[in-house]
């Protein structure tokens, strides 16, 4: 009897080894697994990187910046010429201005042609020099039968960038196109082009504002959070319309991914926000080897959701969402960390 019990006693500990062994393994398995997800996204992050300095540079090209240079001399000198700017609201910003300046613009471009060839005295109406400002944009009269748009970008009351867009028509009944501007290259402007230039031309001026105010809106975010809490964001990507953004919050008891996307280009809250956060393996007041010894402590290293987070980047900008989310993370880990030891 003593026999066949210290048998039993030492299967039962053969077999609680066994499971022990099998435990180590599991965790050792899923620390692999982790590290090699993580170097599989870092290596993705890289190439993508790379390949938004490609297309940077392709930005800077001098050609565009010659362009821009031309355009910013030519709208320049119509501001010069002017002889009144009328300001428009919403009601009077309508098909039928958009009519008068086009009709404006190929009558003045017909008599400078006869002009040139006959003796034709000068016409007082058409040495008016007029220009429009609807909102944040301002419509030239310019040379050789084209309507100049310039667009104003502004963030939090300050002006940013000016961009350009110049429309033109072979006659007053035929369609217009967009034959020159300065909008960067990744913005959909052939789309909004062919989506509305022919059949609404007011709505593809005012549809590229939209589109131009909130690119800047977003990438400004980016370029805040950058600066004012440059010390606490680790790795951070963004896509070239600043409408996928991730990044990394360091020097907190976990590591904090964060990853926002706008579904729209005309979005300046995010559409969508995914906040996690992964558990530090060397996190305070827990070893090693009580992380192999305790499946709640090695349930840790799986990341779980900061709802909290998410709520506040969908709700505000991304400043203020990143200070609130600072600000009551320490007391959102230690309630989730507490809950899962618990556990």
């Amino acid at each position: 009897g003593r026999r066949r019990s210290s048998c039993c006693l030492r299967r039962i500990m053969h077999v609680e080894q066994l499971r022990k062994r099998q435990h180590s393994v599991s965790e050792l398995t899923y620390v692999r697994d982790e590290d090699a997800k993580l170097e599989t996204t870092r290596a993705r992050l890289s190439n993508v990187l790379k390949r938004h300095e490609d297309l940077k540079e392709r930005l800077s090209r001098d050609s565009d910046k010659l362009i821009f240079e031309r355009l910013q001399r030519e709208f320049e000198a119509a501001r010069t010429a002017q002889t009144k700017e009328i300001s428009i609201d919403d009601e009077q910003w309508n098909d039928g201005l958009l009519a008068t300046i086009r009709e404006k613009v190929h009558m003045e471009a017909d008599r400078k042609a006869m002009a040139n060839q006959a003796n034709v005295p000068p016409d007082p109406q058409f040495q008016l020099r007029t220009t429009y400002r609807i909102k944040n944009k301002v419509i030239y009269c310019l040379d050789g039968a084209r309507i100049g748009i310039q667009y104003e970008t502004f963030f939090a009351g300050e002006p940013c960038e000016i961009y350009h867009c110049v429309l033109e028509s072979k006659s007053f009944l035929e369609k217009m196109s967009v034959i020159e501007h300065t909008l960067p290259f990744f913005l959909p402007i052939r789309e909004v082009e062919s989506d509305f230039l022919s059949s609404n031309a007011i709505k593809f001026i005012d549809h590229l504002e939209e589109i131009l105010q909130s690119y800047v809106d977003r990438r400004e975010q980016v370029r805040l959070i950058k600066e004012l809490y440059g010390n606490q964001i680790g790795e951070l990507f963004h896509s070239l319309t600043y409408n996928l953004i991730e990044f990394v919050m360091e020097d907190f008891e976990c590591k904090v991914t964060v990853s926002i996307r706008y579904s729209d280009l005309l979005f300046t809250l995010p559409s969508q926000a995914r906040v996690l956060a992964w558990p530090l393996r060397s996190s305070r007041g827990i070893s090693v080897t009580e992380r192999r010894a305790s499946r709640a402590a090695a349930a840790q290293l799986v990341p779980f959701r900061l709802p909290y987070a998410e709520d506040a980047l969908k709700t505000l900008s991304l400043p203020e969402a990143f200070a609130e989310i600072v600000l009551s993370l320490p007391r959102a880990l230690k309630q989730i960390l507490s809950s899962q030891e618990s556990d």
